[in-house]
């Protein structure tokens, strides 16, 4: 049954205190030569304390001196320190840059063991060229890597990447995405080509958070920019829900834009009006690992511009 695609929503101090003491005059009593000694080391009875308490609070200063000094010390460590303290971050940096690339390793050592010589044969086949049944358009996001979630094997898909997995219409001129997008229909011909949306994108979210009298500034929202009739849809659609919902609502929005963006392309209308090319939505929800499926086309005769574009074969898989 075909459902209308409109209606299709889916970080210091230092102190030297020596006393002088004059040499004894042999002409004094030796007792009194004594007690004199004693007055000039000590002094008189009466200036001691004072003596005492200037001793106290010399003390007290280099107390204070050097516990300021160690709390500054404390407090900036050593040029030396820092360049040992910089030079082990940066050997644990380079240990760890050495582990990734190690584990890389790894994982293609173990590709090549269990998959391509076990599977030789097809691998020189395809070394000698390419004839994928699939051309895929993904979202760049590194949680969302077709091969891995469709299983898609080396030769079974071609694959292009872009922010937000979007199609710009043939009128906005050269791009990377419809490059590849000629390349696989017209020298590969292609017989599928599927748009794959998926939740939490920050490129829709991008999208849904311009402001509609306000030109992108940004390379990422000029490139979302492609989008606009899918948030124009989300927002007259899906106004009374809350950000995140129409973000979701917007995701989905977004695939079918795509799609009848790829309409806009002579060589891949034609080729879906004589029935050699099919053109797919998907949406992979990684939440809760679900993934939608449908199928574009236009109903009444494909030349006729004003044929309402509709979905069908509409399957969800959970």
């Amino acid at each position: 049954m075909a459902v209308p695609l409109s209606s299709f929503t889916l970080s210091k101090h230092t102190l030297s205190n020596s006393s002088s003491i004059p040499a004894s005059n042999p002409s004094l009593d030796p007792s009194k030569a004594s007690v004199l000694r004693t007055q000039n080391v000590l002094g008189s009875k009466g200036n001691s304390g004072g003596i005492e308490q200037t001793q106290l609070r010399l003390c007290g200063a280099n107390l204070k001196t050097n516990s300021d000094l160690k709390l500054q010390a404390s407090r900036e460590p050593s040029g030396v320190t820092k360049e040992l303290k910089s030079d082990k971050s940066e050997r644990m940096a380079g240990v760890e840059h050495v582990d990734l690339f190690n584990e890389m390793k790894q994982r293609f050592l173990s590709f090549k063991k269990h998959k391509y010589m076990k599977d030789l044969e097809h691998y020189e086949k395809l070394a000698k060229g390419q004839a994928p049944k699939f051309m895929v358009i993904a979202c760049a996001d590194s949680r969302v890597c077709p091969s891995s979630i469709l299983g898609f094997q080396p030769g079974e898909a071609f694959v292009v990447r872009n922010v937000a997995n979007m199609v710009p219409p043939h009128e906005n001129g050269p791009s990377e995405t419809n490059a590849a997008l000629e390349f696989a229909v017209n020298s590969l011909k292609v017989e599928n080509i599927l748009v794959i949306g998926h939740s939490c994108c920050g490129g829709i979210r991008a999208l849904m958070s311009m402001h509609d009298d306000v030109e992108p500034s940004s390379l990422i929202g000029s490139w979302v920019s492609v989008g606009m009739d899918a948030r124009v849809k989300t927002k007259a659609a899906a106004h009374l829900l809350n950000f995140d919902q129409q973000c979701k609502h917007c995701e989905k929005e977004s695939v079918n834009c795509s799609l009848v963006n790829l309409l806009s392309y002579p060589w891949v209308e034609e080729k879906v009006r004589n029935g050699e090319l099919n053109i797919h939505g998907g949406y992979y929800d990684f939440v809760d690992c679900s993934f939608e499926k449908w199928t574009l086309y236009k109903e009444n005769n494909m030349k006729d511009k004003s044929g309402k574009v509709a979905v069908k074969d509409r399957a969800f898989w959970f």
